[in-house]
């Protein structure tokens, strides 16, 4: 199945208040003054709610932002701080759990540092980060037995724990406490641990509400410092930087509190960067290589998302084991921090090549899928490494609009690790002799789907999950795959049906710019919105009637010169505003996809550190035709929707047609002396899929006429009541020698030809003999209605799957929205006059 069409999306502009704009120009950075009012900016602000003018000073400027108290979180962590003031006193071991990702690694990093402060490294204070490819997030038996040995009396989760409870009960047998700190999704009941601070119990309009896991650690230790001020050697706003990389490159919402501590951490994440300060102490050199190795200053979020980030994330993607990652962020050593780097920078190259390869892999097996009847993408393979699944599933999705889940199975090692991890919870039979095969894999989500509840609803067929509403991780029995895909895909067609979503990937522009736009007054107008991330992302902008030129295709190196398979594609882009072309560079694409000729685009405008200068980074591209030679109308109008209307709308009259134009359309019909024009093609059946949908969109445009979408809503009937029918039908039929026509048959039980056809060859499993006649058919047997035949039963099945997934189809096809609809007849106009 090829690639779908991305809908596009402009946002309409809005009317800013003057005022508005006068709130913002005190803000807007020195290199925007002159002509430009910071109108692209307040446009952005406003469209995304950011309108009031007391708490704007605060978003746009830290410094104007009043942060939350950490005693916000009320008796947890007066709970947590006093667990921490007894280990002090008593000389406790404490235990950091960490996780492997960027959150979880700086989470540790900070906690590290900061209880560092009032506990003695190594010998009172330890941490634990599991292996990605063997231990899975989370608390597990094995480790909890390693601390254990080592005298742990206490263990500080960060950025997990909170439905760890199977964990927590065991480590309580053990004699050891648990303190959780996390931001992941609660439990239905409080876990059994001295005390748990996450965010999640506050209400989401709350300032802490989306912190990540990092910062969750870092309120515990704000709230450390509060109580015991004169014991900390170091100041505070040293952890910062920590809190930043964190708190970016995880899927939280950059509000609130979130903003505030993200805007702070970027600039003291800037002082470690050695070109911005070439003559300072770096007090971070493991930070400062990591800028080095990817070319960046250290003063944009998109430094840590596109840089530091994958960087952290790549070593348990490629190696399993990430502990070295929190020396590589808090050792003062800089011959011990390169060497980290160095080895940092290599898994990161690593990385890159597998995830192109599982990319193109991912996009062979979704060729043999049909989308059409695929709500939830779902694909396993034996070979892929689990390190960049998440990555892949992350890129699918958004590209095909779905939800996606990418599995692979575990080898034999794995196998025997997660037995032996859980052999003190998972009894197994004398009989038992081979362990089970498990699937393990990463989720992704896509259109505000969320994928938590969506995977949770699947429950009973997992071995383990966890996540948020974007991202989940999950493993389960390889013989749960096919009723889990069965299942989980069932499940989103009927929230589907429910809340009239779309499936289709949809990308919205926030604004039209020209070429002549581009640059560092428009660059550093945006940069006023951030960090950007979920609930504020990072400006696109549309360009049209651009073209390209300098195209030019590079395989990514590595910082020893090396060539990775990772492509990129640089180009200048053009316009008639401009006298000369614009930068700019397209991430895993090749210079044969950039489209020949005028095209729209949608674009980020960025930044290159290496080479000085803004450019953009091209999101989508697709050919421009000028329109003004066609003989149908250039605007979208032509499609009417009639969808439910009235079911006797095929039989009416041309004029009562005309009635359910609009008034535009009703006066256009009386003014045109030639009423082909305005006489619409009716579609009276309910499509199945989009191919039926676009032979209507090329008679439409053939005969220069506008298309009524006229069908009624889909039958009410469940598959189990249309068998019903069919074999009453049968049954009348049969004892009174009548025939009826395949037309009949279709009308009556709301069923498309094919589908018909599996019900009669259904019901002659039974006994009934089907006889064609011309265009009727004749019934006749005495048929045994109990069905003991497995031949039967599986004709029966086959054709009440079909009548379902008809159904749903069907249901997509009668909800889904106009503007759909027209995003697809507009790509029809386009490539017929392509072809032409």
């Amino acid at each position: 199945m090829p690639e779908p069409q991305l809908q596009w999306q402009v946002s309409p502009p809005s009317e800013i208040p003057p005022w508005f704009l006068d709130a913002i120009k005190p803000h807007l950075p020195a290199q925007v003054l002159g002509d430009r009012d910071g109108h692209h900016a307040a446009q952005l602000l406003w469209k995304r709610g950011i309108r009031d003018v007391l708490s704007l000073p605060g978003f746009l400027n830290p410094d104007f932002y009043q942060p939350a108290n950490p005693f916000e979180f009320g008796q947890e962590m007066q709970w947590a701080v006093e667990r921490l003031q007894q280990a002090c006193r008593t000389g406790e071991m404490v235990a950091i759990w960490g996780d492997f990702d960027a959150d979880g690694i700086t989470s540790t990093a900070v906690l590290w540092e900061g209880l560092g402060q009032f506990l003695p490294q190594e010998w009172q204070l330890i941490y634990y980060i599991p292996n990605r490819l063997t231990e899975s997030h989370g608390l597990n038996h094995q480790g909890i037995d390693a601390l254990q040995k080592q005298g742990c009396r206490l263990i500080v989760t960060c950025d997990t724990g909170s439905t760890n409870l199977k964990e927590i009960d065991y480590a309580q047998t053990l004699g050891i406490d648990v303190i959780v700190t996390d931001h992941h999704t609660l439990p239905a009941q409080r876990p059994p641990v001295k005390a748990i601070i996450n965010p999640r119990y506050f209400s989401p309009d709350h300032p802490l509400f989306h912190l990540s896991g990092v910062a969750v650690a870092y309120k515990l230790i704000e709230a450390l410092y509060q109580t015991l001020p004169d014991v900390p050697q170091q100041p505070l706003e040293n952890l910062l930087d920590l809190v930043a990389i964190g708190l970016i490159a995880d899927l939280v919402q950059l509000s609130g509190d979130c903003r505030y501590l993200a805007q702070l951490g970027i600039r003291r994440l800037q002082q470690q960067s050695k070109t911005q300060n070439p003559k300072s102490k770096i007090t971070r050199p493991g930070v400062a290589r990591l800028l080095e190795l990817c070319q960046r200053n250290g003063d944009r979020p998109t430094d840590i998302s596109f840089g530091l980030g994958p960087r952290i994330n790549a070593v348990s993607r490629i190696q399993g084991d990430a502990s070295f990652c929190v020396e590589l962020l808090t050792s003062t050593d800089e011959k011990r921090c390169e060497q980290l780097a160095t080895e940092t920078e290599l898994a990161n190259t690593r990385r890159k090549s597998l995830q192109k390869d599982v990319t193109q892999q991912v996009k062979a097996k979704l060729e043999q899928l049909d989308l059409s009847t695929t709500s939830v993408i779902v694909i396993e393979d034996s070979q892929w490494p689990a390190g960049v699944l998440g990555l892949v599933a992350g890129q699918i999705a958004q590209e095909y609009g779905r939800p996606t889940i990418l599995l692979s199975t575990e080898n034999e090692v794995d196998n025997q690790l997660e037995n032996k991890a859980q052999e003190d919870t998972i009894i197994e039979s004398q009989s038992q002799s081979d362990p089970p095969k498990f699937a393990r894999g990463s989720a992704r989500s896509v259109n505000n789907i969320d994928l938590y509840q969506l995977v949770k609803s699947q429950e009973h067929l997992l071995h383990r999950f966890g996540g948020h509403p974007f991202a989940a991780g999950l493993s389960l029995p390889i013989e749960n795959l096919p009723l889990f895909t069965e299942a989980i895909n069932q499940q989103l067609r009927q929230q589907v049906s429910t809340t009239g979503a779309s499936l289709t990937p949809v990308l919205e522009a926030d604004l039209i710019v020209t070429v002549a736009e581009l640059g560092k007054e428009l660059f550093y107008e945006l940069k006023l919105l951030e960090p950007c991330g979920m609930g504020n992302p990072v400006p696109k902008l549309l360009i049209q009637n651009c073209w390209f030129e300098e195209v030019r295709n590079y395989n990514t190196q590595d910082f020893k010169g090396r060539k990775v398979q990772f492509i990129k594609t640089e180009f200048e882009i053009w316009d008639n505003s401009c006298h000369t072309g614009f930068h700019g560079i397209w991430w895993g694409h090749y210079r044969d996809e950039v489209p020949k000729g005028r095209c729209d685009a949608i674009v980020e405008l960025d930044y290159n550190n290496y080479k000085k200068r803004p450019e953009v980074r091209l999101l989508a591209v697709r050919s421009r035709v000028d329109l003004s030679s066609f003989s149908i109308p250039t605007r979208l109008d032509w499609i009417l929707d009639w969808r439910g209307a009235d079911e006797e709308i095929e039989s009416q009259s041309f004029t009562g047609k005309a009635a359910r134009l609009s008034e535009e359309g009703h006066q256009e019909m009386e003014n045109n002396p030639h009423p082909k024009s305005i006489d619409p093609l009716t579609v009276s059946e309910c499509p199945t899929s989009w191919d039926e949908l676009q032979i209507w969109f090329r008679r439409a445009i053939a005969s220069e006429r506008k298309l009524a979408l006229a069908y009624p809503p889909p039958s009410p009937l469940s598959p189990g009541e249309i068998w019903k029918q069919l074999v009453g039908i049968a049954k009348f039929l049969s004892r009174t020698g009548q025939t009826a026509t395949l037309v009949q048959l279709q009308e009556k039980l709301d069923l498309s030809d094919r589908i018909l056809h599996l019900g009669l060859d259904a019901i002659s499993h039974l006994g009934f003999y089907v006889k064609h006649k011309d265009w009727a058919i004749a019934i006749s047997g005495q048929p045994s209605l109990e069905v003991t035949d497995s031949v039967a039963n599986e004709a029966i099945q086959k054709f009440l799957a079909a009548v379902e997934e008809e159904q749903f189809l069907r249901q997509y096809f009668y909800q889904v929205p106009l503007s759909t609809i027209q995003s697809q007849a507009w790509q029809i106009t386009l490539n017929e006059r392509l072809l032409a």
